[in-house]
C-alpha cells in the first residue's frame, strides 16, 4: 500500500496542539487491539509536516511495540476548557529518547496544562498527579500526519481538518 500524502498543519493548528491540550496516542497491534497512552507535550517541526509527542517510556512499551511494527498512530489533542478537539492519524511512526532538552518542553507543557485543568476545577495536585513523570525516561514518538480531522463534539464532528483562515 502507497504511502498517504503528509498533511502540512497551518501554524493555528500548530499552537494549538503544542499548547495545553490534553494529548492522548494511539496504536494497535496486528490483530487490530489498540493500545493508548497520554502524551506529555507535542513538538510540531518548522515545516509543520512532522511532529514529535513525549511519553513516558515506562507506560508506554506496549504502544512502542505496536509503532515499531506498523509504524502507525492515531493522536488526539482535546482543550479541556473549550473540549476543541483535533485528530491527526499518521504513518512512518518511529520512538526515541528524548534529549535532555526536551525536559524543558515538557515541563512547559505540564505547567500549562496545570493551568488549563485548574480553569475547570480540578486541583493543582490532582493534575499534578495526572502528569507525573520521571524525564529520565521519555521517549519520542515522531510521525509524519497523513490525514486530519475536527473531532469537537458536534455537526462537525469527523470533518477532515481545513486550514485555518
Amino acid at each position: 500500500m502507497a504511502p498517504l500524502p503528509a498533511v502540512v498543519l497551518d501554524a493555528e493548528h500548530a499552537r494549538f496542539i503544542e499548547g495545553a491540550a490534553s494529548i492522548i496516542v494511539a496504536a494497535r497491534n496486528a490483530a487490530n487491539v489498540p493500545e493508548l497512552v497520554r502524551a506529555q507535550g507535542c513538538r510540531v517541526s518548522r515545516d509543520r509536516r512532522r511532529v514529535q509527542l513525549f511519553v513516558q517510556a515506562t507506560q508506554a512499551q506496549a504502544l512502542f511495540d505496536d509503532i515499531r511494527r506498523n509504524g502507525r498512530i492515531a493522536v488526539v489533542f482535546t482543550s479541556p476548557s473549550t473540549h476543541r478537539s483535533l485528530q491527526l492519524k499518521g504513518e512512518g511512526a518511529s520512538v526515541a529518547r528524548a534529549r535532555p532538552a526536551d525536559a524543558a518542553r515538557v515541563a512547559a507543557y505540564r505547567e500549562a496544562m496545570v493551568a488549563e485543568l485548574g480553569s475547570i476545577g480540578i486541583s493543582e495536585a490532582m493534575a499534578r498527579a495526572l502528569l507525573a513523570g520521571d524525564d529520565a525516561t521519555l521517549g519520542v514518538v515522531s510521525f509524519t500526519p497523513a490525514a486530519a480531522f475536527v473531532q469537537t463534539p458536534g455537526p462537525d464532528a469527523g470533518r477532515p481538518l481545513e486550514p485555518a483562515p
